[in-house]
């Protein structure tokens, strides 16, 4: 053991330097997984919290058959006996859901579609009449305070519309001013197929404790009624109902529906419920428990979700696929260094007769006292990382100690048996410096060249099994393989530059023949001499320049994609969108410190098309409908700097005074749609715009349009400015686009909502004090930085920093280890070269012309894999998920070379360092006295 000791005190530093890297692999392989979870985990919860309950909820709905009025009801009317199926129906459900419900909710419900409250009784005498659902819930009484009289207690034979005793209601104190009702007051409800009448009579009035409580998601309408913002719109609200007053209802109408709504607990979930998830909530639509049916869009949230996870997982594996083939490279540059260092001994030992495998087992010891330790350290650290570990840690754990543990015996061995074949062929015998050589004059054998170009081979294939398959294994992982192709793309890179450099470093000798001075020669000497210039270092510099500029493309690629979707969904510096404003709102907005441009739109879902055939109209279809000033749009993008497209037919539109149909954009599915299915004898195409059919003839065909989202497929865009508006029916804004800079965002919403009070007390009279949708400001930085926050964006700007940082890091490592694997004949040269005048400085430059090939060669090399791969990988990569659904063209920023010309310049300045602490420790002067060896 003493002799092993003194072993380890003499090379301390190059076996600290392996066991280094190795614990520095072993880490990233602990720790990156760790926190890719963690991020993922961190992003699916309030992912899933931000979604309507429609989609995030399982509801699973019963319709019982009733025959309405005194006769049979089949099945009895029992609305309370639901609750006791809560916990059975759940339980029903596929798993995982019901251990991952967190919050369960049963309602028995009439209305509000079908149910009318009666405008020819009192308190509603207005026309249309007033839309009423009727709604008794678990939960309610427990969520909110009475402010006035009593919870409903029906009697058993309320709610006919005889001398019985009507249904109690209550509702919220809000809904009671704005409609104003008292207690006391009797409505009556009509529904059903026999359209009959309940009484309903209003016993209480409530407050909710939390207006955001999921309590109330299905009684909005009880809380504030919906306003109509037209005339001819009716009113939406909601009453709450006791069990025995919701049967009497629903006996009297011969309508009811029961809901079990079940919401996931986001506490409980992980990413690795995500699949099971969405796989059960689609089972259980398609055979719910009990005769129920299931609504929900849960399972299409996960489904989303889950692509953006696939695809920051899938540049998640490339860049560490990237990243690990730079530290096992880093770790066999390491190996080698140890054998330059110990060559005489080595070769002390070969010369008294050990054989290979004896030498192997020689260095085999020290490396088993220090490496497994050293791994063991980094998954130590890496354990400190909260998150859940990854599948593979375990295997790639060993892999990391087996390679750091076997890198020094193996290399040797590979390089002992080179130098034995040398000595056949006539050669000089070298133990440690096979790969020595005149880099311009070297000929490689058959095997070599065979080898490099199976390596191209292999590349290219894979690159195209990438491109078919897609980077996902069958068990739902990622292939192994596929996720190398970018790591062989670099080293094959690596090689075809190997083989490409003697050429012009020919050219650079010649040319450096004819200049004065000797130490640009002398520095592209050395280069063409094969030092740094070897397949090990230039292979794990070009990987890792690789590696970086892939993620700032791609970085850079996500980060303009989400600015045009930005420009197209806001359309200037904000937009104010509302429920209804009065016309003169946009001129007083405009108005406004800081307002610079103000453009109003409508924008409408669900939108009726007609064709007009003759004196009749044949229905087509629905669209989506936006009306919007486009020359005042033009003049918002403008000012505010967006990038807008607006065909000049809209712009130059103007209103005729006949009552043409005006020119229009539509999506592509209208175009198809009109073009395929208007009947014959077709005058005109028309579609609802508040309340008005508005003809339009198509202009133009596009994908999207500016103030519509993205996602938006089919519709239609009609310029504001074209069409002929009564003064008795004015198109009603629902949004202002603005432009400007410096406005007061409270002061725009607080005329917004002043301008939605005056077009309320327009349309029935009085204005009031809280508005059903107040007006909301969206600036274009605050839905920029939204973007930022969706999905697996945390686990995305880990891929960015991950492979930025590691690969500047890495980089500047690999220089540092060539500096140190040519110190010893660059301290003879710099010895020998002092002695005729060499100074100090021109001592550094020589350092420095003999990096700038391997440098400048791994750049080019480098970059351009990292430039191109995105482009050639842009069908796997899937980078839309992070766009909004945006195809995301690979873009690459000028910015970029900035930063790689600074890593350049770091990394050479970090070489003259190192090479001044070893030449500084060495003692040039004692090097030439004694002389030495040429590695």
């Amino acid at each position: 053991m003493s002799a092993l000791g003194r072993r380890l005190r003499a090379y301390a530093g190059h076996i600290a330097l392996l066991a280094a890297l190795g614990t520095v692999a072993a880490t990233m392989v602990t720790a990156v997984p760790r926190a890719a979870n963690t991020a993922v985990d961190q992003a699916l919860r309030p992912h899933l919290s931000a979604m309507p309950h429609l989609a995030r909820d399982l509801v699973l709905t019963e319709r019982p058959t009733i025959a309405p009025g005194p006769g049979i009801v089949t099945p009895p009317v029992d609305s309370a006996a639901g609750q006791r199926r809560t916990g059975t129906l759940r339980d029903q459900l596929p798993q995982p859901v019901p251990q991952l419900v967190g919050s369960a909710w049963y309602a028995a419900a009439i209305g509000p579609d079908g149910v009318d409250a009666r405008a020819d009784a009192p308190p509603f005498q207005r026309n249309p009449p007033p839309v009423f659902g009727l709604r008794a819930q678990t939960g309610v009484r427990e969520a909110s305070r009475l402010v006035a009289g009593a919870w409903p207690a029906s009697p058993g034979d309320a709610g006919a519309a005889g001398d019985a005793a009507p249904t109690q209601i209550t509702i919220s104190r809000q809904a009671a001013g704005t409609l104003s009702l008292r207690i006391g007051d009797v409505l009556q409800i009509s529904g059903g197929a026999g359209n009959n009448t309940a009484r309903l009579e209003l016993v209480g009035l409530f407050e909710p404790l939390d207006a955001a409580d999921p309590v109330w998601d299905d009684l909005t309408y009880a809380l504030a009624p919906l306003r109509p913002v037209l005339d001819r719109d009716p009113w939406y609200l909601a009453a709450v109902t006791d069990w025995t007053g919701l049967d009497a209802a629903a006996r009297t109408l011969g309508i009811v529906r029961y809901e079990w709504r079940y919401r996931i607990a986001t506490d409980r979930i992980d990413a690795t419920h995500t699949g099971p998830l969405a796989s059960a909530a689609a089972a259980a639509r398609r055979t719910p428990p009990d005769g129920t049916t299931l609504t929900s869009s849960l399972d299409t949230v996960l489904a989303d979700f889950d692509g953006q996870v696939r695809a920051a997982r899938a540049l998640l594996a490339i860049v560490g696929a990237g990243l690990f083939a730079c530290l096992f490279g880093l770790i066999w540059l390491a190996a080698g260094l140890q054998l330059r260092r110990r060559a005489d001994e080595l070769s002390l030992l070969r010369a008294r007769g050990a054989a290979v495998p004896a030498l192997g087992r020689y260095v085999l010891v020290e490396s088993v006292m220090v490496a497994p330790a050293a791994v063991v350290a980094g998954w130590l650290l890496g354990s400190a990382v909260p998150g859940r570990p990854g599948a593979d840690e375990l295997p790639l754990l060993l892999v990391v100690a087996a390679l750091t543990t076997a890198a020094v015996p193996a290399l040797l061995a590979a390089r002992t048996t080179a130098a034995a074949g040398t000595v056949r062929h006539g050669g000089t015998p070298s133990a440690v410096d096979a790969d020595r050589g005149d880099l311009a004059r070297r000929r490689s054998s058959p095997g070599r060249l065979t080898a490099e170009l199976s390596v191209v081979l292999v590349a290219v294939g894979g690159l195209w099994l990438l491109r078919r398959r897609g980077l996902e294994a069958t068990d739902g992982g990622v292939d192994p393989f596929l996720v190398s192709v970018p790591v062989l793309l670099a080293v094959g890179a690596a090689l075809v530059t190997l083989r490409t450099l003697p050429w012009p470093l020919r050219q650079l000798d010649r040319l450096a023949a004819r200049t004065r001075g000797a130490v640009f020669f002398l520095g592209l000497a050395r280069a063409g001499r094969g030092a740094p210039v070897t397949p090990g270092p230039l292979a794990v510099l070009v990987t890792a320049v690789s590696v970086g500029l892939f993620s700032a493309v791609v970085a850079t690629t996500i980060t303009d994609t989400r600015d045009r979707v930005s420009d197209r969904e806001v359309a200037g510096d904000a937009v104010v969108t509302g429920f209804g404003f009065a016309v003169d709102t946009g001129d007083e907005l405009a108005a406004l410190p800081g307002v610079a441009a103000v453009a109003p739109a409508v924008l409408a879902t669900n939108r009726q098309l007609v064709a007009a055939v003759g004196a009749s109209a044949q229905e087509l279809g629905q669209a989506q409908v936006l009306v919007v000033d486009v020359p005042a749009l033009a003049e918002v993008a403008e000012v505010s700097g967006v990038r807008l497209d607006l065909p000049a037919v809209l712009r130059d539109a103007v209103a005729d005074p006949a009552g043409g149909p005006v020119p229009a954009v539509v999506s592509p599915d209208i175009a198809r749609l009109l073009a395929e299915d208007l009947p014959d004898g077709t005058t005109e195409v028309l579609v609802d715009v508040q309340g008005r059919r508005r003809g339009f003839s198509v202009a133009a065909v596009a994908d999207g349009f500016a103030g519509l989202p993205v996602d938006a497929r089919g519709f239609v865009v009609l310029p504001m400015q074209a069409l002929t508006v009564p003064p008795y029916q004015p198109v009603v804004p629902q949004r202002y686009l603005l432009a400007g800079d410096g406005f007061d965002p409270a002061a725009v919403v607080a005329l917004a909502d002043a301008g939605q009070r005056q077009r309320i007390a327009e349309v029935v009279g009085t204005a009031p004090d809280d508005l059903p949708q107040p007006a909301t400001l969206t600036t274009w930085s605050a839905h920029r930085q939204a973007l930022e926050r969706t999905g697996a964006n945390e686990l995305l700007s880990l891929v960015f920093t991950l492979g930025t940082v590691g690969a500047v890091v890495l980089a500047l490592v690999t220089v540092g280890l060539a500096v140190l694997a040519g110190s010893t004949t660059r301290g003879r040269a710099l010895s020998r070269l002092r002695t005729m005048g060499l100074s100090r400085r021109q001592g550094q430059l020589l350092l420095v012309y003999e990096l700038v090939p391997v440098v400048g060669a791994a750049v080019v090399a480098g970059g351009a894999v990292g430039v191109v791969l995105p482009r050639l990988l842009d069908p796997v990569l899937g980078l839309a998920a992070f766009t909004a659904g945006v195809a995301a063209p690979p873009r690459f920023d000028p910015v970029v070379i900035v930063g790689v010309l600074a890593s350049v310049t770091v990394g050479l300045t970090a070489a003259l360092v190192i090479d001044n602490l070893v030449h500084r420790s060495a003692r040039l002067g004692r090097v030439l006295r004694v002389g030495g060896d040429d590695r």
